[in-house]
């Protein structure tokens, strides 16, 4: 590869909405700063009088053999070899540093260089790479699984982005990473690391990417309060212990991914100080409620997905998604919830997922939610709605399979609005008029079922004048009661 030009730029994939089982997004990261001893200028040529530095040769070509690329000893010049997976730059003497080294094939368009997996190790010969600011390794030792070597805690000190993708890594996160001092991207995603983080990771303080998910971590989230900490990706582990308020410290937070873990205990109030947060995903653990009004504050959120926390009985106000404009993603699937489903949430004109399936809302869909013209998928289903479906005639085809009311039996359709024969979501769903029609004659039978019982009650004997007053007057409240429902009942389809 041509020598790397000396402004470089930091590349961060981030993936915001519901996502797969395992994603295949990466991160490859050149710091913006460059050494004093390099060149301070973009380098458009390579000089017929450079070349690598010759320790740096050697220590690049055992690298690579140790990766199972052994052709790398017939190169005569590592960084004038044009190949994918190095970066070089020049210094004012015309010496070429190495400063990036990249494993393993991400897709068919970036090529740079396989490993075997089944031999392959990293080689403390990257030691030797005074420059190196970047290790990248991508599914290079899946079929020779090992720890992550200690020794990379003794890189130097322009080292900026440590990349362990899908290795098969084992064992605990070395506590000599740490000593990055100047460590921007930590990136261990998708390994088989165990134990719980270390502390010395809280000493990163330039960090601005950590992810250590899909792994097998134990214990607590630490107290982080990194003041450039954009991304922090903890899920898929098994952490344990309460979401630590600190993080409300971490004001340049894009992203919190604490998903499918233990986490318990309540979600702290502090995360409403992330004015610049797109993405919280806290689902599949045991948090309790209340849900936060403070998060009512995330005016940048893009995503909030809170699904698999068992909140029993935790309402959410009508008015909570009113300071959320930016949402795209919202999905509180079963959680619990009950009462009545926020009004609020058809205000979200950016809305495009909208999950809020096996919870126990009650009343009637909102008049509001028919404005969510962008909506792409919309669940409601297995709740205790009542009352007829508010969405038109055009926005039930465009849903199709997306959009989900099953399960609720007291929602029903109005035969009035044409055009809804055929509609997907409709199927098992009842029209409005047989509900009525049904509602009226249980009405019928309980007044005739229970006034009758009532009369029988009061021509007692007078010996039992007493007790039969008291049954007559159990029987009548009772009778009471169930009018009272269905009152409501026909308030919900008359809407």
């Amino acid at each position: 590869m041509a020598p790397a030009a000396m402004s470089w730029i930091m590349i961060v994939v981030v993936v915001v909405g519901v996502r797969p089982s395992c994603r295949a997004e990466f991160t490859v990261v050149v710091p913006s700063s460059s050494e004093a001893a390099l060149m301070n200028a973009p380098h458009t040529g390579f000089s017929d009088r450079a070349r690598t530095d010759p320790a740096e040769q050697r220590a690049v070509q055992e690298v690579m053999a140790a990766t199972g690329n052994g052709w790398a000893w017939g190169i005569a010049d590592v960084c004038g070899g044009r190949w994918h997976g190095i970066e070089c730059v020049p210094d004012r003497d015309d010496v070429y540093h190495v400063v990036s080294l990249a494993f393993g094939t991400l897709s068919d368009d970036t090529a740079f260089p396989t490993c075997d997996a089944a031999r392959a190790t990293l080689s403390p010969a990257v030691l030797a790479l005074p420059h190196l600011r970047s290790l990248f390794f991508y599914r290079c030792f899946t079929a020779n699984p090992q720890p992550i070597p200690a020794f990379l805690g003794r890189l130097g000190p322009a080292f900026r982005s440590l990349v362990l993708r899908q290795n098969g890594h084992v064992g605990p996160i070395p506590a000599e990473l740490g000593e990055l001092k100047a460590l921007r991207v930590l990136d261990l995603h998708g390994n088989r690391l165990t134990s719980a983080i270390p502390a010395t990771i809280q000493s990163l303080s330039h960090l601005q990417m950590l992810d250590l998910s899909y792994n097998r971590l134990g214990g607590q989230v630490p107290h982080f309060k990194f003041q450039r900490l954009s991304i922090l990706d903890l899920s898929y582990n098994a952490l344990q212990g309460r979401v630590p308020a600190s993080l409300g410290q971490c004001r340049s937070l894009l992203k919190i991914d604490l998903s499918q873990n233990f986490l318990a205990g309540t979600i702290p109030d502090a995360l409403g100080n992330l004015s610049d947060l797109t993405l919280l995903d806290l689902s599949h653990n045991a948090l309790s409620g209340p849900i936060p009004a403070a998060l009512n504050r995330l005016s940048s959120l893009r995503s909030l997905i809170l699904s698999d926390n068992r909140m029993q009985f935790t309402t959410v106000p009508g008015d909570f998604f009113s300071g959320l404009k930016a949402l795209t993603t919202l999905v509180l699937s079963g959680m619990g919830l009950s009462g009545s489903l926020p009004e609020s949430i058809g205000d979200l004109s950016k809305l495009r997922v909208l999950r809020l399936d096996n919870n126990q809302f009650t009343g009637v869909i909102p008049v509001s939610f028919r404005q969510l013209e962008r909506v792409s998928e919309l669940r409601i289903d297995s709740n205790r709605l009542v009352g007829p479906i508010p969405f038109g005639q055009e926005m039930m085809w465009r849903l199709g399979k997306k959009l989900r009311v099953g399960g609720n039996e007291g929602l029903c359709y109005d035969t009035k609005q044409e055009g809804l024969e055929g509609v997907i979501a409709l199927a098992g769903v009842a029209d409005c008029d047989s509900v009525r029609s049904r509602t009226t004659q249980h009405l019928v039978w309980s007044n005739s079922t229970l006034g009758g019982r009532g009369g029988a009650v009061a021509g007692g004997t007078s010996s039992s004048a007493s007790g039969s007053r008291n049954a007559g007057g159990v029987g009548v409240g009772s009778w009471l009661l169930l009018v009272s429902l269905y009152l409501a009942w026909f308030v919900a389809l008359q809407w």
